[in-house]
């Protein structure tokens, strides 16, 4: 027997539960996922790495007995470091380098016997919200393959929509688990920050705004796996409050009455959210209230131009550090063609940035992050749809106006008193902020967020539902998460493109 045809029935646990008992061979579900890879990967390209050869060989030597012993994984090709397998980051600098460790998270990822075999598509260095690499190509989504999957793990949730894995591996830095899991019809939680390690390499990325997680079908495998990854590791800047129980128990326990906060609102910009993310929200405002908890209207009173600004300021300064900090990485000076024009120009725009404009930026954050968290002191949970819209067509999310002028300009020059000359800011915040418009607050304040499949629009189109809840508290944001998906499941809701289909 070969292949495992009920695959697609299964979530990560449940597969896991199945080898466990010895009903199907880890072989057997890696030829399986293989086999769906195979058939629908052409269409959405999720995976641009495949890694069979060492699937096997992790087989072969035997699997670590942890909570997914056997069960198919793919990793994201950024962050994600895997010993002699390359790492592009989506792009092109990096298309030869090939890290000699794995990083902290993989380690864990490898502990849970997690059988890792391929890395997914990622946009270049992380920055969109869309994952169209010139390096590898746009994702597209299973649900309508014209508009995105989301991103930046875009290529971990369309692989996982499409059926080719149960759960795959992301990060966020800005919304980059939450936004995809939205377009994609799947659960994307974001942990608090310092839930999850960054090690070795990393300290911080983007100034603490990012957290690695997955992307997965069902609540319970996210939170079996948060649970085998998370904890401090050495050297970490980060450690999030420590928790009682597990995450997994806390998804079948019975959320209490809960005092739930909406809002109709953008977080970052005054873009009017579509109809669709409104019907969604108050849907589920109807949801909450019929599973017996108090839901009010009301938006926290925290500066939107402050953090906007102050975001793209952190990601412009990050951005010129990763771009600088790659010759030393590739061994090697960097060319204009190592980079697409949106990095060069971003990173060329935080170069022009002062120690002072950084520091000034950041202060405003952090007064901003007090301010939303002695909000959040009233409400056990904070609700909003994850996007202003559903998933927007491939190609929408590229430079526009006076960027789009600025571009040659900022790959040749370093702008210097130019960014004080003109508002560039404000006007990457006008282009950004009207599709992504709330995930990154979250990022910023590092409270945990998950983004849940609570909503299809009338062309059968994911819109997600964005849950907030303070700081280090993921276990109520689970409780919560489980209630939800037990009445108004998703699990067997299947895009066009489904592998097996």
């Amino acid at each position: 027997m070969t292949g495992f045809s009920d695959y697609a029935n299964y979530d990560a646990l449940g597969l896991a539960e199945l080898v466990k008992k010895g009903e199907v061979t880890p072989t057997q579900l890696l030829e399986e996922a293989i086999k769906r890879r195979n058939q629908v990967n052409p269409h959405i390209n999720a995976v641009i790495r495949n890694m069979d050869d060492l699937a096997y060989q992790a087989i072969e030597n035997g699997l670590p007995q942890g909570t997914f012993a056997g069960v198919p994984f793919l990793i994201k090709d950024l962050l994600a470091a895997y010993a002699g397998v390359p790492m592009t980051n989506g792009c092109r600098a990096y298309q030869d380098y090939v890290p000699d460790y794995d990083s902290e998270m993989v380690k864990r990822y490898k502990a849970t016997g997690a059988v890792i075999f391929g890395k997914t598509n990622t946009p270049e260095l992380g920055l969109m919200g869309v994952t169209e690499p010139e390096l590898h190509g746009a994702t597209r989504n299973p649900w309508n393959l014209q508009r995105t999957s989301g991103g930046s793990s875009g290529g971990a949730a369309a692989a996982v929509a499409a059926g080719i894995v149960p759960m795959a591996a992301g990060g966020d830095g800005g919304g980059s688990l939450r936004i995809p899991a939205s377009c994609c019809g799947l659960v994307g939680f974001k942990p608090s920050r310092g839930r999850n390690p960054y090690g070795p390499a990393m300290a911080e990325p983007w100034f603490g705004q990012v957290q690695e997680g997955v992307i997965s079908r069902s609540v319970r495998d996210t939170a079996a796996m948060l649970d085998a990854t998370h904890g401090r590791d050495v050297g970490a800047l980060y450690d999030a409050p420590a928790v009682k129980g597990t995450f997994l128990a806390a998804v079948n326990k019975p959320a209490k009455r809960l005092k739930i906060a909406y809002s109709q609102e953008a977080l970052l910009s005054d873009t009017e959210l579509d109809l669709e993310c409104l019907n969604g929200l108050m849907n589920t405002v109807g949801l909450l209230k019929s599973l017996g908890h108090e839901v009010v209207e009301a938006t926290p009173p925290i500066d939107k131009r402050q953090l906007a600004d102050g975001y793209l300021l952190r990601i412009a300064a990050a951005t010129a550090g990763d771009v600088f900090a790659t010759e030393q990485i590739i061994g090697r000076p960097v060319e204009l063609e190592d980079f697409e024009t949106e990095t060069w120009s971003l990173a060329r725009l935080g170069q022009s940035f002062s120690a002072y404009d950084l520091d000034n930026a950041n202060r405003m954050i952090y007064q901003q992050v007090r301010i939303f968290e002695t909000w959040m002191q009233q409400y056990d949970v904070f609700l909003t749809p994850t996007l202003a819209a559903p998933p927007i067509p491939l190609g929408g999310f590229r430079l526009q106006g006076i960027e789009k002028l600025l571009s040659p300009i900022a790959k040749r020059f370093k702008l210097g008193g130019l960014v004080h000359y003109l508002p560039i800011l404000q006007h990457l915040a006008q282009q950004n902020f009207q599709w992504v418009v709330s995930t990154p607050v979250m990022n910023m304040t590092g409270n945990p967020s998950v983004s849940l499949p609570l909503h299809w629009s009338q062309d059968n189109l994911p819109v997600g539902m964005m849950f907030t809840a303070r700081y280090g508290d993921e276990m109520t944001l689970f409780k919560l998460a489980g209630q939800l998906e037990q009445a108004k499941p998703w699990f067997n809701l299947r895009p066009a493109i489904f592998a097996g289909s």
